[in-house]
């Protein structure tokens, strides 16, 4: 996407982290607003903020565990602006926890938000853009974790891993049928976002107070360890200017740590060989998930 003037975007997860971000991002540069989140002080926040740049934007209360409610949000952004020129799913949530002392619910939350989100979005809105004249562009937020893996994390990396593949994938498909669209994933490392606020945002159907899980010390050592990884990220100022320059130059991967190249390589070529993972080998390059690309 060349040009973002009065251009409409629909963006889940606009409420806080990378969604606020680009919503902020896109209104400076004069697009049209649908904002989507389930936190409905903070989305009403994001939208205020956005008018006062200038831009033309409504919020939805969206649920994006619920394939009605995306349904919606897809219908309000085209009767309000008849258009859909950027979709960005930036809705998501983190997990920490083994996998054999996960709650089942917990699987459930994190696919549903994670993943399936992006596919009924992706089924609604591509259909849109293919009949459209003019390009239209697509951004799944991934993660760093949808290409390479470490400890403690298992269902968070099976949700990232499956958006990197289905992108891929995805895109084989809209080449095949020579459609106007662009697709993008969006693969940073650890942001000072508000993803490890992540339970304050948990549906009633995925909550069970009663479950002794949520008592325990590795839920608790979980949640810990996730706002250790995201207060200690990269400050997340910058982040979206270097994501709609990178939708500027049409690449596919946008990655925001170089520091971690290296391990993503090594995984790769691993692989023909036969070799597993290797905490001792990882240990290096765990710090390096906290850098930005230009830092020494």
């Amino acid at each position: 996407m060349k040009e973002f003037k009065d251009k409409v975007a629909v963006i889940t997860g606009a409420a806080h982290g990378f969604g606020r971000e680009f919503a902020l991002e896109a209104a400076k540069r004069g697009m049209k607003l649908v904002l989507a989140d389930i936190d409905e002080p903070a989305l009403a926040k994001t939208l205020q903020d956005v008018k006062e740049i200038g831009a033309q934007a409504i919020s939805v209360l969206t649920d994006v565990t619920e394939e009605t409610e995306i349904d919606n949000l897809v219908n309000r952004a085209m009767n309000k602006y008849d258009q859909i020129n950027l979709l960005i799913n930036s809705a998501g949530v983190a997990i920490p926890g083994p996998v054999w002392e996960l709650p089942t619910r917990d699987w459930e939350w994190i696919l549903h938000a994670d993943l399936m989100s992006q596919v009924w979005a992706l089924k609604r809105v591509i259909p849109i853009m293919r009949k459209q004249k003019e390009h239209g562009d697509i951004l799944n937020v991934a993660s760093i974790a949808g290409l390479m893996t470490s400890p403690q994390m298992p269902a968070y990396y099976a949700t990232k891993f499956a958006v990197v593949g289905m992108s891929e994938a995805v895109e084989y498909d809209l080449q095949v049928a020579q459609a106007n669209v662009g697709l993008h994933v969006f693969c940073p490392a650890f942001v000072q976002t508000d993803l490890y606020h992540t339970e304050k945002h948990r549906p009633e159907k995925y909550t069970d107070k009663s479950d002794p899980y949520y008592t325990s010390e590795t839920f608790k050592a979980g949640q810990k360890q996730a706002k250790v990884d995201i207060i200690t990220g990269m400050a997340l100022d910058g982040v979206a200017k270097l994501v709609f320059k990178a939708l500027e130059d049409d690449k596919f991967y946008i990655l925001t740590h170089p520091g971690v190249n290296d391990a993503i390589v090594g995984r790769t070529k691993g692989i023909p060989e036969g070799k597993g993972p290797d905490l001792q080998a990882l240990a290096p390059f765990l710090t390096q998930t906290h850098k930005v690309e230009g830092d020494n």
